[in-house]
């Protein structure tokens, strides 16, 4: 996996100045997402290391539906073909998005809890989080049955664990020493 994203970075950042500079960095997100989509399914996997497959045909495949020949997208990935490098296509767009969420000043927030949350409780704590970090904040939630209560959130370099888990391991922790 880190050798794949050695692999994938320069060329995420490549796509990323292209895009940025052409200031399409939402059609990229979307094309590099579609192309990302193709490249991880195993059919496709599976016809990557195939010599029968020429390189065009691959870039053909990942390249979304009515891109022209002469884009700079479809440039993108004929190198990637070429240098055989498409199989990277999920890292090179999940970098992509990193890249991209980062110059939007978007923070990425995974909030994890037993149930869900409402919609009222999850605007209050956007807000909260878009004050402490100062950045534009994006919430994907999801469900933990193996929580007890509480909620985990996962802010990247920060995470705020406030499940009932982790507040019992702090209080075990406050009482050890």
């Amino acid at each position: 996996m880190s050798s794949a994203l050695t692999l994938a970075r320069p060329y995420a950042r490549a796509a990323f100045e292209l895009a940025r500079s052409a200031n399409t960095l939402g059609e990229w997100a979307g094309k590099l997402a579609f192309a990302a989509q193709v490249a991880a399914d195993p059919r496709v996997v599976a016809l990557f290391g195939d010599p029968r497959v020429a390189a065009k045909d691959l870039a053909a495949l990942v390249t979304p539906e009515g891109e022209a020949a002469d884009s700079a997208f479809s440039g993108f990935v004929r190198v990637l073909a070429d240098n055989r490098r498409l199989p990277v296509l999920p890292e090179i767009g999940a970098l992509f998005e990193e890249l991209k969420h980062e110059a939007e000043r978007v923070l990425k927030v995974n909030l994890r809890s037993a149930t869900p949350i409402d919609a009222t409780e999850t605007a209050k704590l956007k807000e909260a989080l878009k004050r402490r970090f100062g950045r534009d904040i994006e919430i994907e939630q999801s469900i933990d049955e193996g929580m007890l209560g509480g909620v985990v959130i996962d802010a990247g370099e920060v995470v705020i664990d406030g499940s009932v888990r982790g507040r019992l391991a702090r209080l075990e922790q406050a009482l050890a020493h």
